[in-house]
């Protein structure tokens, strides 16, 4: 666990010595959301593949940069692009870069994801703030060894979702006009989207999106002390729901139609943080 600890070290020490100042937030942008990042101003970009223990995302709509900058009138990280489970990463490079943001000082995390609507209320295009997930199928990214530097051996995830940052976020959609949908994330292992079975399975679970990603780093993330807020954007309906067969090109072009309030959304939130 000693050698892990230092990559994590070697990966910070490089990005704190590419950076200005110290970013109190991180922000994960999904599939298709990655334009977000476009809208910092004083960006400075770094290629995840010059970043030392960094994997490469091999997924369209995911850029593959960390961006630090600023937004609302502060500064943050912003991941243009992640790690999956599937694309072949042991579990904990899929959540690599959340240990090593912690090391940088960064205290709070907004992750986004593209997701599957299983709630039949939802349409594509809809916000979702995540109260709470579903990782029953996901590896869990604190097997084997704890490392007590960032956390205790069996944390606790009853409040995995920050609801002062869920309340925050429900007043900025009021207030710009955002119909703001929540409910519970469930993580599937991808690549391949779930069955119509499935689905109804997750429904009569409680879960109310779907998708391959976010729980890991959660998980990892509230292990490390930090604050997190998560938005599921609905790019489409899950499977069974409608009669047609689903295609990632479909998440792309969804999370493309609702970029501006999606970046409105964030940028406001941003800007009404307390820390």
């Amino acid at each position: 666990m000693h050698n892990d600890m230092e990559k994590y070290r070697i990966a910070a020490d490089y990005i704190s010595g590419r950076i200005d100042g110290v970013p109190q937030t991180a922000i994960i942008l999904g599939s298709g959301l990655g334009p977000l990042a476009d809208s910092l101003e004083q960006p400075i970009e770094i290629d995840y593949r010059d970043i030392p223990g960094f994997p490469e995302t091999t997924v369209k709509g995911h850029a593959g940069k960390l961006i630090c900058g600023i937004l609302g009138g502060r500064r943050v990280l912003a991941m243009k692009g992640r790690f999956h489970y599937y694309e072949g990463y042991d579990i904990s490079q899929v959540v690599f870069h959340i240990r090593v943001f912690r090391l940088l000082g960064i205290s709070g995390l907004i992750v986004t994801n593209a997701a599957g609507g299983v709630n039949t209320s939802f349409r594509p295009g809809d916000l979702m703030l995540i109260t709470d997930h579903i990782s029953f199928f996901a590896p869990s990214p604190l097997r084997g060894g704890n490392l007590d530097e960032f956390g205790t051996r069996f944390p606790d995830m009853c409040d995995a979702y920050d609801k002062g940052l869920i309340e925050c976020a429900e007043k900025i959609g009021k207030s710009i006009g955002i119909d703001l949908k929540k409910g519970v994330y469930a993580f599937a292992q991808g690549p391949m989207y779930e069955t119509p079975a499935e689905i109804r399975a997750l429904r009569i679970l409680g879960a109310d999106a779907v998708g391959m990603s976010t729980v890991p780093e959660v998980i990892t993330a509230r292990h490390c002390g930090m604050k997190v807020l998560g938005i599921s954007c609905i790019t489409n309906m899950a499977a069974g729901i409608l009669e047609r067969k689903l295609d990632h090109t479909e998440v792309v072009e969804t999370a493309k139609k609702v970029e501006k309030t999606f970046i409105q959304l964030v940028t406001d939130i941003i800007s009404n943080l307390r820390t």
